[in-house]
C-alpha cells in the first residue's frame, strides 16, 4: 500500500485490514488502513477541513455564503504520504496531522498494529515516551493521540494451527508461544496487562504546561482473530472504565483541541472552530458510517411563525 493516497475506510474495514494481513510489518499494510480511517473520522465527525489533514482524505468541502459548508465525498481530492513534524530533537513523521495555516501541527495520531511477541511491548515504552516528548517539545499544544492495535491471538488458536500442518491441512503460520495475546479461557496474558498498565501512566495530558511526556489520549484496542468474530474489537479488554478505550479516543481529542484552540483562544477561533456541516451533505448520508456525523441542523421555524 505504499504510496496510496487516503482512501474512506471504515473501523470494520481497518481492522479487518489488520487482522487478516499476512506479509511484512514493515511494509505498514497492515496499519495503513487505520490511518484512513482516523483520517476520514476527523472530518465527518471531528468537523476539521479535509485540507488540513494528511493524509489528505476523499472529501471535498462546498463552502456557501451564510450557510453550512457541504461536504461531499470526492475521491479525486484524495491524497497520501504524512507529514514530517520538527521535533525537539529529531524531525519526526506522524502517521495522521492537522495543520491550521500560521499555527502549525494542532492534532496529531501516532498508529500503531502488533501482530505478536507480545512479551517485548514493555521494551517498546522508550520509542513511545520519547516520540511524545519529542514533538511536545516544539509545539506543546499540540493534542497527540497514540492508537494502538493488537491482535487478540488465543492459545486454541494456536493448537489449531499446528494440527493443520501436521495434517496436511491449508498450511497456516505457527504462532509462538511469545505471540500468544489470550489464555485458553480468554484473559489477557501478563504481557499484555503490563502493557496496558504502562500506557495507562503516559496518558491524560490536560494543559501545555503539563508533563511533554504524556499523550492527551491514547486508544487501545485488541482485534479478535478467531473465526466468525475475526476483524472485530475484543469486547471484555480493556475494562469498561479503562481510559484506553477506544470509543474515548476521539471524544478526548476534540474536548482538548477546543480548549486549546477555540476556548483559550477566542481571536482565533473564527480560523480555529471545527466545522459543522450542512445536515443534508452528500457525504454524511454514507450508508457505513457508523459514528454520529458532525452537522449543524438548520432551525425549524415555531409553528404559527410567517
Amino acid at each position: 500500500m505504499a504510496g496510496e493516497v487516503c482512501r474512506w475506510t471504515t473501523q470494520a474495514q481497518a481492522l479487518t485490514a489488520f487482522a487478516e494481513f499476512t506479509g511484512k510489518t514493515q511494509s505498514a499494510s497492515h496499519i495503513k488502513p487505520l490511518h484512513w480511517y482516523v483520517a476520514c473520522r476527523l472530518v465527518l465527525e471531528g468537523g476539521f477541513d479535509p485540507d488540513d489533514i494528511t493524509p489528505r482524505p476523499p472529501f471535498r468541502v462546498q463552502r456557501r455564503s451564510g450557510r453550512a459548508p457541504m461536504l461531499q465525498y470526492d475521491e479525486t481530492c484524495a491524497g497520501g504520504g504524512e507529514r514530517t513534524i520538527l521535533g525537539g530533537l529529531k524531525t519526526k513523521n506522524v502517521d495522521v496531522v492537522v495543520t491550521r495555516e500560521g499555527i502549525g501541527p494542532v492534532l496529531a495520531v501516532s498508529c500503531k498494529g502488533v501482530t505478536g511477541a507480545f512479551r517485548n511491548l514493555t521494551n517498546r515504552m522508550e520509542e513511545t515516551i520519547g516520540e511524545c516528548t519529542n514533538l511536545h517539545i516544539t509545539y506543546p499544544a499540540l493534542v497527540l493521540g497514540y492508537l494502538v492495535l493488537l491482535r487478540a491471538n488465543r492459545q486454541a488458536e494456536a493448537l489449531l494451527e499446528k494440527v493443520g500442518e501436521v495434517t496436511d491441512a491449508e498450511p497456516e503460520k505457527v504462532l509462538a508461544v511469545n505471540d500468544m495475546a489470550l489464555t485458553a479461557g480468554g484473559e489477557p496474558v501478563a504481557g499484555i496487562m503490563r502493557f496496558h498498565n504502562a500506557l495507562r501512566e503516559l496518558v491524560g495530558r490536560r494543559g501545555i504546561r503539563n508533563d511533554v511526556s504524556r499523550y492527551e489520549a491514547i486508544g487501545f484496542g485488541m482485534v479478535e482473530m478467531k473465526a466468525g468474530a475475526r476483524g472485530g474489537l475484543l469486547d471484555h479488554y480493556p475494562d469498561e472504565d479503562s481510559v484506553l478505550r477506544i470509543e474515548r479516543f476521539f471524544d478526548t481529542l476534540y474536548l482538548r483541541y477546543d480548549e486549546r484552540f477555540v476556548t483559550s483562544a477566542p481571536d482565533l477561533a473564527s480560523k480555529t472552530r471545527r466545522l459543522e456541516w450542512a445536515a443534508d451533505s452528500p457525504a454524511l448520508q454514507m450508508a457505513s458510517l457508523d459514528y454520529q456525523g458532525r452537522s449543524l441542523l438548520a432551525a425549524l421555524p415555531e409553528e404559527g411563525d410567517g
